[in-house]
C-alpha cells in the first residue's frame, strides 16, 4: 500500500505535468478546499482541476519537481517548484514566450488517508508575478452573485455609475502602438492620467478584449496622442471597427517606433514600466522619453459629447 506521501507524488506528476488531473481523486478528499495565501479566496477541487488545465493549456511545456514532502501525522508540507514556457494566454494576459521557474509550498490536513484541506502560497497570480506581470488583486476576484447598494435593490447600479462617470470632464487621447509585423495600431481611450513629473510618469487602462491590447502589451513602448478640435473624425475612426485605423491618417514614427498622429495637441512616447491586470482591464504605467507639443487647441469630452477646448472660462472663487 502506498504512503500519503508516495500517493501525492504520483498524483501530481499526472495532474500538473500531464495534464491527468482527475489522477486527484485518489488523494484529495471529495469536500477538499483549498485557500490561497496569497488572495484569502477558498476553492474546491473541481475548481483546482480547472486551474491546472489552464495552467498547462498557457504553458504546454511544464514541468514540476516535488522538491520535499514532508509528513507530521495528519499535517503534511509540500515544498515544490516549477519551469515553463508562456506560449498561450492565461487570465486575459497575452503569451510572451517567456521562461519562467516559479517555486512554492503546500500545508495541508490529512484525514483517512487523503487532504480534505490546504493552504497554499502560490496562485495564477503569483505565476503572472514571476512572469512579470503584477496583478491587483481583483484581476482574479470573481464576480459576487448579489451586491447590496444604498437602495437595497441587490443588483449593482450601473446606471448610476455610468452616471457619475459620464460627468467628469476628460480630454481625449488615442493610444499607439505596433504590432510584431511593425504595422500601426491604436485605440481612443480617456483613461489617461498623468502619475508623476519626477519621474515623468503617466499611466492609461486598455480593456482587454480591444483589438489593439495584445499589440499594446507585447511592446516595449507606446503613444499617447492628446486629440485637437479638429481631429472629430479621428475619433469616429479609432471607435470603429475599421480594420487599417491609419488608412488615411498621417502620422510619423517616435523615435522607439511609436504612431505620433498629424495634427494632435501633444503627443508623447513613453517605455511600458508596469502591466498591472485588473480584472476587465491593464494599467499601464510607462515613463516618458518623447514629448512633442503642437499649437493645436485640444478636444474636451463629457457625456459622450464632444466640446471645443478652447473657450474655457475660470469660475469665480466660492464664497467662504
Amino acid at each position: 500500500m502506498q504512503t500519503i506521501k508516495e500517493s501525492v507524488t504520483v498524483a501530481w506528476a499526472a495532474a500538473w505535468d500531464r495534464g491527468e488531473v482527475d489522477a486527484l481523486d485518489a488523494v484529495l478528499h471529495p469536500d477538499y478546499r483549498r485557500e490561497s495565501a496569497n488572495r484569502g479566496t477558498i476553492t474546491d477541487l473541481a475548481t483546482l482541476k480547472r486551474d491546472i488545465l489552464e495552467v498547462r493549456e498557457a504553458f504546454p511545456d511544464l514541468v514540476t519537481t516535488l522538491d520535499k514532502v514532508i509528513v507530521d501525522g495528519d499535517d503534511l508540507a509540500i515544498f515544490w517548484s516549477t519551469t515553463g514556457t508562456f506560449s498561450r494566454p492565461l487570465g486575459g494576459v497575452p503569451a510572451t514566450g517567456r521562461r519562467v521557474r516559479t517555486t512554492g509550498s503546500n500545508h495541508a490536513t490529512v484525514r483517512d488517508g487523503v487532504i480534505v484541506r490546504e493552504r497554499v502560497t502560490w496562485d495564477q497570480s503569483e505565476l503572472l508575478l514571476d512572469l512579470g506581470v503584477p496583478s491587483l488583486r481583483s484581476a482574479f476576484e470573481t464576480d459576487a452573485d448579489e451586491v447590496v447598494v444604498d437602495d437595497l435593490s441587490g443588483a449593482l447600479g450601473l446606471d448610476a455609475l455610468k452616471g457619475f462617470n459620464r460627468q467628469f470632464i476628460t480630454g481625449v487621447t488615442v493610444v499607439t502602438t505596433t504590432d510584431a509585423d511593425g504595422t500601426p495600431r491604436g485605440l481612443a481611450a480617456n483613461s489617461y492620467a498623468s502619475v508623476s513629473l519626477e519621474p515623468p510618469l503617466v499611466l492609461v487602462c486598455v480593456q482587454k478584449t480591444s483589438s489593439t491590447y495584445p499589440a499594446l502589451f507585447a511592446s516595449s513602448h507606446l503613444g499617447i496622442n492628446i486629440l485637437s478640435n479638429a481631429q472629430r473624425g479621428t475619433v469616429a475612426t479609432f471607435a470603429s471597427k475599421e480594420p487599417d485605423k491609419f488608412a488615411h491618417l498621417d502620422w510619423h514614427a517616435a523615435p522607439n517606433g511609436s504612431p505620433l498622429i498629424e495634427g494632435s495637441s501633444a503627443s508623447i512616447e513613453a517605455e511600458i514600466k508596469e502591466r498591472l491586470q485588473a480584472k476587465t482591464h491593464t494599467v499601464f504605467i510607462a515613463k516618458v522619453t518623447h514629448a512633442e507639443l503642437g499649437d493645436a487647441v485640444p478636444m474636451i469630452y463629457k457625456a459622450g459629447r464632444f466640446f471645443d477646448g478652447e473657450h474655457l472660462q475660470e469660475l469665480e472663487a466660492a464664497p467662504v
